[in-house]
């Protein structure tokens, strides 16, 4: 018996056999060829039938698990026909007379560097895509079948170095109990689908595969990140309590999916998703959503080969707003830059480009392709309640040009005739620590703000927090952050008709929840899985004793003073999390 902890990635406990899922190793042919032709053929092939086999995919996760998840199908097979993808690895075999494995190998590994290089987690996670499409056409060059999971005949955990779309999507979802794997975060394809499929998950266990064989007993224990091999029976017995309480307390939570966030003495507070395409707001819904609190528009630019039209932006905003006819939806504009960047919209090198042309400020640059967006927008807000969101703000000045560019947009539509919401509400980002201190000065200008703790612990505490070396230090409960959280939404108190959300991973941490209500914060805009806990949370709670524990916290010399402060309060109000 021996036990590891993880990444928690995925709630919940599951008890079953462990299955090995070993991949078999590819090796390339690295030698000069001559006949570039027969590659060629080669490659093409290997293209035809990787999209038949992704198109067989997709068809099979929309009917098991729906649209959203055969979507990350059509995703891949848009990487198969992307020419950069394409043309490189032609070029390779025709300049370089590589072999056409040896050349997909080298192209794959290029994209897959430049995604998991990005900062932003989601897009260092989707490196696993670039490499799931590449390792298809490189099997399928050299003719290599790998194990099925699709057919399983007992229960079992699956144990992976990772697990890629292809292998979660093909896989027999009655007999996968839960997954356990090498590395991984919680933005990664793996954690995603895990969650989807409502199984649990601790990912980042280092060298699991290495230490359990197929037909281990295992315990995978989603809510503390634990994995306990061959348990005793004593073990047995304590997980299995802990599973049976989880179970009652799902039900709790499902009970209360059209109940409103109001605490138990009447403070009422938003909960809604943040999404990135269309096909997050079907989660939203299931989860007692009442909007989006973020919409990160930049996924339509990414995932697509041409600038998105006006026409393409303005479908996928309407269909959003119009699955939210009575709650808000804010789509912030494009959030390009730093470590995103797109392949048809040439941007310089930069020597520091977290603090360079990035967000709105690549936008002021980019006017024709901010007005292109703002337009989408203004058009799609008749359709439901549309707010337009500015990112990267760092003064009311900014605030100014941008909702210049907003009024062109608007006579031009006028000129046109074109129906748009003439009273749509703007906010902006508060990632940046000069907009929170002078979060009084641009309230000036706005209707709302969400607070980005993401960038605002970064940019504040000076911390990359895909540094390991210095992660430790990027800390949300820092007393910085939440003094500086404390003053925005002061701010926003002093005026009518204002808000201050937030948008960051914090809004969606049960152990920040009666910290943020206690500090004034009115929207929590989260991953959709995570409502209903914090739904739970808010509504079992008094708002005036969340505010004196925000208080005592705002006194507290360190983050971690304030964590065991916070767990020892809940503790005493009876909020289990």
């Amino acid at each position: 018996m021996f036990v590891k902890e993880g990444i928690i990635a995925s709630p919940g406990i599951v008890i079953a056999k462990a299955l090995v899922y070993e991949k078999i190793l590819v090796e390339v042919n690295k030698h000069k060829i001559e006949d570039t032709e027969a590659e060629m053929v080669k490659f093409q092939n290997a293209i035809q039938k990787s999209h038949e086999q992704l198109e067989a995919i997709r068809i099979k996760a929309i009917n098991e698990l729906g649209e959203e998840e055969g979507a990350i199908f059509e995703a891949h097979a848009m990487v198969l026909d992307d020419p950069e993808f394409v043309e490189g690895v032609e070029a390779e075999i025709n300049n370089n007379h590589l072999s056409a494995d040896y050349a997909v190998k080298n192209v794959t590994d290029r994209f897959y560097e430049i995604f998991d290089q990005m900062d932003d987690p989601y897009f260092s996670a989707r490196a696993a895509d670039i490499k799931d499409v590449g390792t298809r056409v490189l099997q399928n060059i050299l003719g290599i079948v790998q194990a099925d999971l699709s057919k399983l005949d007992e229960d079992v955990i699956i144990i992976a170095d990772d697990l890629t779309p292809s292998d979660t999507a093909q896989m027999d979802k009655k007999r996968v109990m839960g997954f356990a794997t090498n590395i991984g975060s919680r933005t990664s394809h793996t954690a995603i689908m895990a969650r989807s499929l409502e199984i649990p998950a601790v990912l980042g266990l280092g060298d699991i595969t290495g230490t359990v064989k197929t037909g281990d007993l295992m315990v995978v224990d989603g809510l503390t990140g634990k994995v306990c091999v061959n348990p005793t029976n004593e073990q047995l017995e304590s997980y299995q309590n802990e599973k049976m309480k989880y179970q009652n307390y799902l039900k709790e939570l499902e009970a209360l999916k059209d109940l409103d966030a109001v605490t138990l003495d009447g403070r009422k507070v938003e909960l809604v998703g943040n999404i990135g395409e269309p096909n997050d707001v079907a989660g939203v819904l299931k989860n007692g959503g009442v909007g989006v609190g973020l919409y990160r528009t930049e996924f339509l630019y990414m995932n697509s080969d041409v600038m998105p039209s006006e026409e393409k932006q303005f479908a996928a905003y309407r269909s959003v707003l119009e699955a939210f006819p009575n709650g808000p939806v804010i789509i912030r504009t494009l959030d390009i830059g730093g470590d995103k960047k797109l392949p048809y919209l040439p941007m310089d090198d930069e020597q520091n480009p977290f603090l360079g042309l990035r967000a709105i400020r690549l936008c002021f640059k980019e006017i024709g392709l901010f007005k292109i967006q703002l337009r989408a927008i203004l058009r799609a807000s008749v359709y439901g309640h549309a707010h337009i969101m500015f990112p990267m703000i760092s003064s009311i000045t900014e605030v100014r040009q941008a909702k210049a560019i907003l009024l062109d947009c608007m006579k031009e539509l006028d000129q046109e005739q074109r129906p748009y919401d003439k009273a749509v509400k703007v906010g902006v980002m508060i990632e940046i620590p000069s907009a929170a201190i002078a979060a009084d000065i641009i309230s000036k200008e706005v209707d709302f703000f969400s607070i980005g703790t993401n960038d605002l612990c970064q940019y504040t505490l000076a911390v990359d927090r895909m540094n390991q070396e210095v992660s430790y230090l990027y800390d949300p409960f820092n007393p910085a952050i939440l003094r500086l959280i404390k003053q925005v939404t002061a701010t926003s108190e002093k005026k009518d008709n204002f808000f201050t959300g937030m948008c960051g991973e914090m809004a969606g941490d049960p152990l920040a929840a009666v910290l943020l209500l206690g500090l004034g914060l009115y929207e929590f805009s989260m991953s959709a899985l995570s409502i209903p806990q914090i739904k739970k949370i808010i509504r079992s709670v008094r708002y005036e004793d969340a505010k004196n524990i925000a208080d005592a916290a705002l006194n507290m010399d360190s983050g971690e003073e304030i964590m065991d402060f916070v767990q020892e309060s809940m503790k005493k109000l009876n909020l289990n999390i």
